[in-house]
């Protein structure tokens, strides 16, 4: 028996809900299912999808192939992804936990931390006020160049 996992649909005329079922690939649409996995509505903002990953997995090991629509759905659940990395065909890296900071250094490191970040946060200041005097300075040489050849018009 081909099995297939699928879409049956649900709701009233023109408002259609989905189930996602296991089903015989010779049955019709909406006709009898093994079993039904998950669901999805694509009407709500945004889309439901709500797939069992447990019995997904199961099928899928056993054999049962999903239909293009329902193989989406699996890759937004996780499910497809699972089924794929337990069958080999993608490989994951294990990620090595970092190394823990002892409690008796946490409070130094900290404060070294924010020693660090004062000390830049002085230099960008420095670096502000710098060319901000300059500016203010060059302001009112102009502002009393102005007031002079307007005195001696």
């Amino acid at each position: 028996m081909a099995v297939k996992i699928r879409l049956t649909r649900m709701g009233k005329k023109k408002q259609p809900s989905y189930r996602v079922v296991v089903m015989d690939s010779r049955k019709p649409r909406d006709g009898a299912y093994i079993e039904q996995i998950g669901r999805y509505d694509p009407r709500q903002d945004p889309s439901l999808v709500e797939i069992d990953n447990e019995k997904a997995l199961d099928w899928l090991s056993k054999g049962a192939q999903p239909t293009e629509r329902a193989k989406k759905l699996l890759e937004i659940s996780g499910a497809w992804t699972r089924f794929r990395v337990s069958k080999g065909d993608i490989h994951t890296v294990e990620v090595k936990p970092q190394a823990a900071v002892p409690a008796a250094e946490e409070p130094a490191v900290v404060e070294e931390l924010a020693a660090a970040v004062e000390e830049s946060v002085a230099e960008v200041e420095v670096a502000v006020e710098e060319p901000a005097e300059e500016a203010v300075e060059a302001a009112q040489e102009a502002t009393e160049a102005v007031a002079e050849e307007e005195a001696s018009e």
